[in-house]
């Protein structure tokens, strides 16, 4: 049986990819390397076929701290101890999803000449793959124009990687999980894995008028929760949505959300016109600035920058949402999204028959 090594994590758009290639890998002995506590090993703890394997890791930062030191240290250990799991596990090869979790795993990689491929969800690479492209003998992008940006002739288009059981959700079910009776349109806000403080105060704000047009479904994150809030009888909030997520998914209208790649692009292939509310410059690289903008080009979304953010202006955001909801709807279908998982596995594939031929 041939051996696969999975690896990212730090955010659910790394780890939740590797999660659907699962669906694929039946034939594979899986192991999974993250770090010693993130919610990739949560994440990972209900799925019995998956070994998983913790690592010291440290965060990259693109501006001066001390943490920087310490994480430089907790770097080095991460290499030794991955490289130690992988001449114990000897890997046919390794599936990165990135993050800051996968680098110790690709530079040990390196040194062992185990082939490892990665796969870039954002417009522009991150640190951490840009790290890891050195490592790679392919880089595989959800979006096509970021493959000239790939060094060496590394980057190819895979598209996003799509879970399948999002495509299963059912909208009785989703409406019964949130005690909505189907009368009127579900709108869904989320600000990524960890909740958005900013996106959350702004929709208080506007809960009210928003709850008369539509029932409202909030997944804050598990830091922001309102304890014992006076809120609409048509109002829902979760620290955050499991297995539950396709069945809701099925019974949204329309989303607001972060602009994290994964998630716009699994909203976008199920079809669900959607503000995006992108990090700032100040709070990010950019990515999702980047991101927020290829999806508006393109007719799939509308973008609220986090400067404007404000409760009028969300109102306002979702008048123009629902005004636009099915010429969004229309693009949205034209694009197809949802054989990613596909081809990164086929991807997987055609590499193992390449070194076999050598």
């Amino acid at each position: 049986m041939k051996k696969i090594v999975l690896t990212g994590g730090g955010t659910a758009g790394h780890v939740m990819p590797n999660i659907a290639l699962l669906n694929y890998l039946g034939d594979f002995e899986v192991h999974y390397i993250g770090s010693l506590n993130g919610m990739e090993k949560t994440i990972c703890a209900s799925h019995p076929e998956v070994t998983y394997h913790g690592i010291h890791t440290g965060k990259l930062r693109r501006y001066l701290s001390i943490e920087n030191i310490k994480d430089y240290f907790r770097f080095r250990k991460g290499i030794f101890e991955a490289r130690k799991l992988l001449k114990q596990l000897k890997p046919d090869i390794i599936f990165s999803k990135g993050g800051y979790v996968a680098v110790p795993v690709a530079i040990a990689a390196r040194g062992l000449k185990i082939p490892l491929i990665t796969h870039e969800s954002d417009i522009t690479p991150g640190l951490a793959n840009k790290i890891i492209t050195n490592v790679a003998c392919t880089v595989l992008t959800t979006f096509p124009e970021t493959v000239p940006l790939i060094k060496g002739g590394k980057g190819k288009y895979s598209g996003p990687p799509i879970r399948p059981e999002l495509f299963k959700g059912d909208r009785e079910k989703g409406l019964a999980f949130a005690g909505f009776k189907g009368d009127k349109p579900v709108m869904l806000v989320m600000g990524g894995s960890k909740g958005s403080r900013r996106i959350n105060t702004a929709l208080y704000g506007v809960l009210e008028d928003l709850c008369k047009r539509f029932d409202v479904i909030h997944i804050c994150g598990d830091r922001n929760v309102v304890e014992n809030g006076e809120f609409p009888a048509n109002y829902r909030q979760y620290p955050f949505i499991g297995e539950e997520l396709p069945d809701v998914l099925a019974a949204t209208d329309y989303i607001i959300t972060r602009g994290g790649s994964n998630s716009i692009h699994e909203f976008a292939a199920l079809q669900k016109p959607m503000i995006i509310i992108p990090l700032s410059r100040a709070a990010s690289r950019g990515d999702q600035i980047l991101n927020a903008d290829s999806f508006v080009e393109r007719g799939m979304a509308i973008k609220l920058e986090e400067e404007e953010l404000s409760s009028e202006n969300l109102l306002k955001a979702v008048d123009k949402l629902v005004d636009s909801g099915d010429s969004m709807r229309e693009a949205l279908a034209a694009q197809n999204f949802g054989k990613g998982v596909e081809t990164i596995y086929n991807e997987i594939i055609a590499e193992l028959d390449r070194r076999s031929l050598k």
